[in-house]
């Protein structure tokens, strides 16, 4: 890694104060996720096909160039002009076996390594991929947790405030319509609290069956996001350096280059040579010889080799595509984490100016200056903009990681 991507990803990682403590606030430990993505269908499933390409290998090295034993018997019937017939009983067989010529060894071997070296990039591609919807489902959870959190603070405010209004209409200093207008206001809070637990229960389900193992404590405060430092660019290289899936393609260019010219050479078909022995007229002739067999190649061979030639090409641009489609991503995601982060602060910064106007409308109603209405319209104003502020918080959290997760700064597995 060069020093300037080593200086970035240390500033973006530890820049903050929460984050000198705990690298990685509101997420499960490392050494958890790591065991959890490591148990993963998919993850597995790519490291099997791992074993599936080394066996290919094994098999390319080898080739396809066997011994073939063929062995015959028959009798053959002599009628002489003068005397009996004569019957022998003969038998002959033969030993070949195809040669491999120069350059096709090599060239197969080479195919084999390359085989085996995109399985091993794909079960990287497979654990990425399974961190990121890890990553996905996890702030799903957490922002459901978030709101449900932010409703029940509402409900018990509401709650405090219903019951307050109760004593006062009690004793005469508050009208009915007004205890009518807080209970109204606390039963749409209960209702919407209510909701809010069953996404987040939701949530956490669908968390739990697809990443088994992974525990789903009660989620803590939720850390505040750290700058992201760096440039576009230096994060695209980072990026574009660690992605398995242009890997894969890249990969994928090689192997469709060396198959073109593996496909090349088989257009000089390989020789066959072998032995041959013979017993004829029931022994009186014992034959031994050798021989060799070249097959004349037609037009079939050069089409194989043309064929070979343009998927090289095809893969060629699909490394292409597989660059450009990763630049966008990863520009996308850049921007995208500094955008939430400069959402989260404007949110942040209404969500406490509305709440100091609700705090002060609280107080203006105890002093007989202002409205319920106002009050609730003020509490409702100051608990959306609140929970829009947890929401971007964990927004802004959620990209930053993402980044470092894309760099392999995060849960680097490989």
């Amino acid at each position: 890694m060069k020093i300037g991507h080593f200086l970035l990803l240390t500033a973006a990682i530890g820049s903050h104060a929460a984050s000198a403590a705990e690298p990685t606030p509101n997420l499960p430990p490392a050494d958890v996720v790591a065991r959890v993505l490591r148990a993963n269908p998919s993850v597995e499933a790519a490291r099997g096909q791992v074993r599936v390409e080394e066996a290919n290998k094994d098999r390319l090295e080898a080739g396809s160039y066997e011994w073939n034993l063929r062995f015959g018997a028959h009798q053959r019937k002599v009628a002489p002009s003068t005397g009996p017939d004569e019957r022998y009983n003969e038998w002959n067989a033969q030993l070949e076996r195809p040669l491999r010529l120069p350059g096709k060894a090599s060239a197969d071997a080479e195919l084999g390594a390359i085989g085996v070296a995109i399985a091993e990039t794909a079960q990287g591609d497979a654990l990425h991929e399974a961190s990121r919807a890890l990553l996905k489902y996890w702030f799903v959870w957490l922002k459901e947790s978030a709101s449900a959190e932010q409703w029940a603070d509402q409900f018990a405010l509401l709650e405090k405030q219903s019951a307050s209004i109760r004593r006062r209409q009690q004793l005469g200093d508050a009208a009915r319509l007004d205890a009518v207008q807080a209970e109204a206001a606390l039963a749409q809070a209960e209702a919407q609290l209510a909701q809010a637990r069953a996404r987040r229960n939701s949530a956490a389900e669908d968390l739990r069956r697809r990443f088994p193992g992974l525990p789903l404590d009660e989620p803590g405060k939720i850390a505040e996001p750290s700058a992201i430092t760096g440039s576009e660019s230096e994060w695209l290289d980072l990026i574009r350096e660690h992605s398995h899936e242009l890997g894969i393609a890249r990969g994928a260019a090689q192997k469709a280059q060396l198959a073109a010219g593996r496909a090349g050479r088989e257009r000089v078909p390989d020789p066959t040579v072998g032995v041959q022995m013979a017993r004829e007229r029931g022994g009186e002739e014992q034959i031994l010889g050798a021989y060799i067999a070249i097959t004349l190649p037609g037009g079939g061979r050069q089409a194989v080799a043309s064929g070979a030639l343009a998927e090289a090409g095809v893969a060629t641009s699909r490394e292409a595509a597989a660059t450009q489609k990763i630049s966008a991503e990863a520009a996308a995601l850049y921007h995208s984490a500094i955008g939430t982060m400069t959402t989260w602060q404007a949110t942040h910064s209404a969500a406490e100016r509305l709440q100091q106007a609700a705090d002060m409308t609280a107080r203006a109603y105890q002093l007989g200056e202002g409205s319920l209405n106002d009050l609730l319209t003020a509490r409702r104003l100051a608990n959306e903009a609140q929970l829009a502020a947890r929401l971007a918080r964990l927004d802004a959290l959620e990209q930053r990681y993402r980044l470092l997760l894309d760099a392999h700064q995060l849960w680097d597995l490989d």
